[in-house]
Parts: structure tokens; sequence; C-alpha cells
């Protein structure tokens, strides 16, 4: 068969042409890995991201100190009975993707001074290999088998970001904007918006202060406990800084379709440049090939800031299940490439920031987050599931007398002074509606309780040979994730 393949000016083979090439060489490479994978050493791909200030990089270290020291992993059936027999590092498969820098984590959290890791701000990637033994009518039938795990840690706003690739910029500017009006630090923005006319003539200087303006709102938002911080890489621009494709912003839509040359239409373009830039080759190179996902939450952060926060994780948590909804059509459909996720995880974090008598109302919170959310995403096909964890626990329970009563609190070292200190943080509900009603109903407080926050320090770590460091079910998580594997 002969092919006729046309050049440009440039010498430069048809983009059309090289587009083609370069899927089909997708598409014969992750044949092979399938391949490979079945007969071969399975590879689990574990997706790991976090909304704002969940504590991703902790968990991804904790995970796998914990599985490669299984002394406090109960919860992981393979690890309970013995069948794993050995758990070791290995070069990741992905050459171009930064390697998760666990022993630098690690060494953060083991120190004798300890302090938590700084936050990993872009996607990185970590292997661990697993020897275990078959169970079951197979175990005497072979010997142990490699299973390798690949992590792959990259932050909950990129994710978030999908969501836009089915949005037009006019749709996009009228629900950002209409979300600005009931948070903290938009004012500025919204005054700033509102005094251009998105139909003169576009001048990059107003562009900039546009995007500036914009990025600071979001900045506030996420300090604010927002979740929906969109676009991602506003927050985390890395080499993107100052370039056009980060440099637009949400406007009021014009009455008339504006000309070629105005601010609106060069909006307009910037967005669908970072639909199609920055969102499609992230997803198309890493999210599509993800097995099992983990979206830690921090749902006590959102709680104490207010019942819009809680309100803002719902929606993000509804866009996050739309994404992994099976059998889209359309532009996400052709992207994932019929692929999905097997298991989803909600988890939240910080349970060590509550005595344990209020983590079965931590756990309510977060199914009932989740399963409005499957309700309105109308969500089926892969197995979810949510709890409360604490990938590292930092503080120990006590109960103290305070005016006749007694509060069952934990106790750490605060990490802004270096004190120890007893915290109590309020009572959780029983019934999650307590708290979901009045964020539904946009209420700007709570009416009857105020919950409280700390940020503490990790805890010295003193482990005996084969404990991993000190968690709360960590291992639950990791036998629904991965178990079914092992």
């Amino acid at each position: 068969m002969l092919i006729w393949v046309s050049e440009g000016l440039d010498g430069n083979i048809c983009p059309v042409i090289g587009a083609m090439a370069d899927g089909i060489t997708r598409r014969i490479e992750n044949l092979g890995d399938t391949v490979s994978e079945a007969l071969f050493e399975p590879v689990i791909r574990l997706g790991v991201t976090g909304l704002a200030r969940s504590g991703k990089t902790v968990f991804i270290t904790s995970l796998v100190a914990n599985l490669m020291d299984r002394g406090r992993m109960p919860g992981l059936q393979a690890a309970a009975d013995g069948r794993i027999t050995a758990a070791f590092l290995q070069p990741q498969p992905d050459d171009t993707v930064p390697r998760f820098d666990y022993e630098t984590h690690l060494g953060a959290l083991n120190s004798p001074t300890p302090h938590w890791p700084d936050s990993t701000r872009a996607v990185s990637e970590l292997r661990l290999s697993l020897r275990v033994r078959p169970s079951g009518l197979l175990s005497g039938l072979s010997g142990p088998r490699t299973v390798h795990l690949d992590i792959v840690d990259y932050p909950g706003e990129w994710l978030l970001d999908l969501g836009l690739l089915e949005k037009t910029y006019t749709d996009w500017s009228a629900e950002t904007l209409g979300r600005m009006e009931h948070r903290q630090g938009a004012a500025d923005y919204l005054m700033l918006s509102q005094s251009k006319d998105p139909s003169e003539r576009f001048e990059e200087p107003i562009a900039q202060q546009l995007a500036q303006s914009f990025t600071a709102s979001l900045t506030a938002a996420r300090e604010a406990g927002f979740s929906d911080c969109t676009p991602g890489r506003f927050l985390m621009p890395g080499e993107l800084a100052g370039s056009p494709v980060l440099t637009f912003a949400p406007l009021q839509a014009p009455s008339n379709r504006p000309s070629r040359k105005s601010l609106w239409r060069e909006m307009e373009r910037r967005f669908e440049a970072y639909k199609s830039r920055v969102v499609k080759p992230f997803f198309r190179d890493h999210f599509a090939r993800i097995d099992r996902q983990i979206v830690l939450v921090d749902m006590l952060g959102a709680i104490h800031s207010g019942p819009q926060a809680v309100e803002d994780t719902r929606r993000a948590m509804t866009g996050i299940l739309q994404v992994f909804r099976p059998g889209r059509t359309g532009l996400l459909g052709r992207l994932l490439g019929g692929r999905r996720v097997e298991k989803l995880l909600f988890a939240a974090t910080k349970a060590d920031h509550l005595h344990h008598s209020q983590h079965p109302q931590m756990t309510a919170i977060i199914e009932a987050l989740t399963r409005e959310a499957r309700n309105r995403a109308d969500f089926a096909g892969a197995d979810t599931g949510a709890l409360a964890l604490s990938a590292l626990r930092a503080t120990v329970e006590e109960t103290r007398t305070h005016q006749g009563k007694e509060l069952a609190c934990v106790r750490g070292t605060l990490l802004d002074t270096g004190r120890p200190a007893a915290f109590f943080p309020g009572v959780l509900p029983d019934d999650p509606a307590q708290l979901l009603a009045p964020a539904r109903d946009g209420a700007e407080a709570w009416l009857d309780a105020d919950y409280a926050m700390m940020r503490f320090a990790p805890a010295p770590l003193s482990l005996k040979p084969g404990q991993g460091p000190p968690h709360i079910r960590l291992d639950r998580a990791a036998q629904f994730l991965l178990g079914d594997r092992l």
C-alpha cells in the first residue's frame, strides 16, 4: 500500500499523519504492556490524588513504608496471611516522569526533629514490587510471583481539570463567576472583570492583569478551604508560568459575538489552548492508564472552614465521579480509550485529629458525600468506597474534664509553636444531614456548633523491626485498593 505524505513549506510532515503515528505507537505499547502483565508480572497502577491540604505526600510515603515493613498492616489480607514475602523498590517504567522522592520524604518523618515533607507539585511515580505467594487452589501449584505496584502521584486540581474538556469558554466563565460570588478573596477580581468590556480590542497587559488577579482569587479560595480551584495549573504553573496558555480569566459574556481581535475572543482561544495543550496530554499519557484510584479529602478542614467549603467539597466529589463514570460518550470517551478505573476510594484524612469515638461520624459524613455525588453523577460501574484514615498518626488520645464534662481529646505537638497541647475539635453529628443540609442551602456558618481545627507536627518515630509508621486504617485502604490483586 502506497501512502502519499504531503509536506509543508517548512519540510515538516503533515501533523495529521504524525498524530496518527503517535496514536498507533501508543496502542502498540499499551497492547505490549497488557500481554506482558497477563503472562508474566502483573502491574497495578494506583493513582493517588488529593483535594487541598489532604496529605498526599505523607500518604504515599507511609503506604510504601508499611508495605515494606508490614507489622502494622493486619487489615491487608495478603500481609496478615504472610503471603507477601518481600517488598522492594525498583526503577519506574516511565523514564520521562519524575520519581517520587520516597527516601527524602521518609527521612523528614524519621528525623530526630520530624517535620512534614514538602508537598509535590507535579506528577511523579514510584514502583514498589511485591513477592506474593498465591492462595487457595493455586497455592500448591505455583511458587511466588512478582506484582508491581506503580504509584502515580498528581495534584487533585489536575483531576478536576478534566471536567473542563466538555465545557465551552462561555459555560466555564458563567460557572466560575457564579462560584466566586460566594468565596472569600474574590471581590477584587470580580470588580476588575466588571470594569472590562469583553468586546474591546485585546491588549496583553490587560490579559495579564486579569490572569494575575484571577490567580490570586484561586489562591485565596484554596487557603479558605475550598476544593474546586480550577484551572489547576494556575496554582502550580511550573515551566508554564507567564505563558499565554495560563494568561486567561473568566469574563461576563457579551450580548453579541465580539470581533476576532477582541478581549473575549482571545481569552476564549487561550482557554481552548489550555484544554488541548495542558489538560488533554496529561490525562492521555497518565490518567487513562490508571487501574485504581484514591482521592484524599481534608474533610475536617472543610468542616472547620464552614458550610460553603463543605458544599464545595461535595461538588468537587461529584465532578470527580463524573470523570470516572463509565460509558461516557464524546470527547472524554475518545480520550480515555474506553478504559476505566476498577476501584475508586474516597478517604477523609487526618482521622488522628479526632478521638476514635468520633471516627464513625467522620466515616458517615464522607460516605454521605460520596453517596450524594454518586446519585448526582448517575454513576455506576467501578467499585467505590469511603473511609476515614490517617496515613501517619501524630497524636495520642486522652480524656479530660472540662466544666464537669468528660471530653474525648487528642494530644500532640502544635505545628506552629512546637508546644504540646490537648485538643477537642467539637462533636460531629451522628446524622450527616445536619452538616450537608445547611451546606446545600448556602448557610454562611454553622448555627449550633463550632468545629475547631489544629495543625499538629509529626511525632518522633520509634519503630520496632518489621514495623512501618503508625497509622489509622491505612491497611484497610490498601486492602480495598490492592487486596484482590494480591
